[in-house]
Parts: C-alpha cells; structure tokens; sequence
C-alpha cells in the first residue's frame, strides 16, 4: 500500500514539474524579444558607462522617431501579407517636396509645405493600393516601381542635388523640446499608442488580419478586402511621407538620397518583432520591441567604435536570429 501511495506522489510531482517547466518555457518565448532587449542593453551597459547616460537614452529615442513612423506603415502591410518596397524612396520625395516649397513659400506658410508633402505620401500609397488590390500585381512588384519612380522625382525635385538654404523655423517640427525631447519622439509614442489600440480593437484592425490570414475567407465573410488593402497602403505612405517631412526638418534641408535602405531596416523592425510575412500574424507592440532592439544595438556598436560593415553583419545575424526563433515557437505552438 505504501508503495502505491509513493508512486502516486512521484507520479504527482512529476506532472506538476512537468506543467511548471512548460509554463516557463511559454513565459519566456512570449517575452523573448524584451528579454533579448534588456540583454543587449546590459551588455553595453557593462561595455561603456555612457550607454546608460540620459543623453545617450534620448539620442536612441530621437533616432527611433523617424524609422518608428515607417516601420508602423509597415507592420501594417506585413499585416495583410504584402510588403511596401517604396517607404524609403518616399521619405526623400516628401522631404524634397516640403523642402522646395519651404524655399518659396512665406515663411509663415511653412505648414502647406508639409502638407503637400504629406498629401504626396498619402498620394503615392493610393496608387500602390490600387496596383496591388485591383490589378493584382504583386506587392513586391508594385512597390518596386513605386520606389524608382519616387526616387527619380525627388532628384528631379533638387536637380540632382540637396535643397539648402531653408528659413530656421522649418527646423522647428524636428528641433522643438518639449521637456528635454524633441516633438518627433512624443509622435513616435502617440502613433504606437493610437494604432495598436486601432489594430486591437477596431473594426479596420479585424478587417487587416482577416486580410492578411485568409483573404478569400474574408471575403466570403463579407470583409471588402481591396479597400482594406488600399487603405493599408494609403497609411504606409502617408506615414513615409511624414518621416521624411521630419529627418527634412532635423537637418533643415533636403536630400535627395534620405531615407535610403530604410525599408529594409523597417521590414527588419517588423520580422523580429514577431510578425509573419505570409500575412495575418503580428503585433504592433512586437515591432515596437524589434525597432527599439535594432537601434539599441547600432547605438551600442556606434559607442563601443564598432565599424559599419560589421554592424550590418551583426544585424544580419540578429534578424535571421529572430525570424528562426519566430519559426520553432510556432512549431512548437502548434504541436
């Protein structure tokens, strides 16, 4: 009998055990890329006293903002299974646009030069939604073109050169502190608010997963899927076209070239954090996670003197990291 009752309590203990060593092992991939984060952060921390200075905390912030706004736009499309290409070729058209016009406009009307710049994005997005919901032309495709042809118009825009020479209060969208950061940094917070409670808890926010996880499904379920797709585009634009606006102003001019390989970086953002490129699965607060780990770690690297080229390799490395991990947790989910 007592032999019974002690095989009884192993058999218990070892199921409890059992239970608790999943549950841990649930807790830590549900939270890998903050744990990944803080890692990253103790290591520079323990490499350069500087790292965790206040100054060098708001200069990550203040990098992150611009690169935030279009890794939105991306988690978006990524969303709905697609990829917009054209980001960055639409944040320099939109900072030569707004550049151009600041040059020529009364300095008191430097708001209708971001405007227009802004209007151009939101332009630009229309027309990639439209290519890819109507005319079914692949998203890779689509936006490929989208990003030669905005790239041209911006050095059209400038002759093939900057734009230099812009009044000081164009500076202001950018330079403006507000207690000790910038006005960029509290758009960055407000858009990442906004948007994952819209994606969360909104109609439009149900309607882009539907998309992205079955868009004949969602069809059938009555969702206007090509609608849905164009106002996915028409947000990624609108937000390049604001982040270019906003890297014009920091430097007060305009360069043709801004925003040169952002895509990539952006597509990056959104991988690590979690989201799938088939479409459907994703969060907005995951790319939060992956934009804040990829400019933790150039801002570390940038500290400890570490060569650009290698940065690009460790990056490399981080985000096939990222999306092989992503891969076995869904695996192993899925079991």
């Amino acid at each position: 009998m007592s032999t019974s009752k002690e095989a009884a309590k192993a058999n218990v203990f070892r199921r409890l055990t059992d239970f608790d060593q999943t549950k841990v092992v649930n807790i830590l991939i549900r939270n890998s890329l903050l744990i990944v984060l803080l890692l990253v952060m103790v290591y520079f921390a323990t490499q350069n006293d500087r790292f965790i200075s206040i100054g060098n905390l708001r200069a990550v912030l203040i990098a992150a903002a611009p690169f935030a706004l279009i890794a939105l736009g991306q988690t978006i499309v990524i969303l709905t299974g697609g990829i917009d290409l054209s980001v960055g070729s639409l944040i320099a058209l939109g900072a030569m646009v707004s550049a151009y016009l600041a040059l020529r406009l009364p300095a008191e009307q430097i708001w209708v030069a971001i405007l227009a710049a802004i209007a151009i994005g939101i332009i630009a997005g229309v027309i990639n939604g439209i290519v890819v919901a109507y005319l079914n032309v692949p998203p890779f495709v689509a936006t490929l073109g989208m990003l030669t042809a905005a790239s041209g118009l911006a050095y059209a825009i400038g002759g093939g050169a900057p734009i230099n020479g812009l009044p000081e209060n164009f500076g202001v969208l950018a330079n403006t502190k507000l207690f000790g950061f910038q006005l960029p940094v509290y758009i960055m917070i407000i858009s990442f608010i906004v948007l994952g409670l819209v994606m969360k808890y909104s109609a439009f926010g149900l309607r882009v997963y539907a998309v992205g996880g079955n868009r004949t499904a969602a069809e059938v379920a009555g969702v206007n899927a090509k609608r849905t797709l164009i106002q996915v585009y028409t947000l990624s634009g609108f937000l390049a076209a604001t982040s270019g606006v906003v890297l014009a102003s920091r430097v007060i001019s305009g360069p043709p070239n801004l925003g040169q390989g952002y895509e990539l970086l952006a597509i990056a953002a959104v991988v690590i954090g979690g989201a799938s490129l088939m479409g459907g699965r994703g969060t907005v607060w995951g790319t939060l996670l992956g934009l804040l780990i990829i400019q933790t770690l150039k801002n570390g690297l940038d500290i400890l003197i570490v060569p650009s080229y290698w940065q690009n390799v460790i990056i490399g490395v981080v985000i096939v990291s990222a999306v092989a991990v992503d891969v076995w947790a869904s695996r192993r989910q899925s079991r």
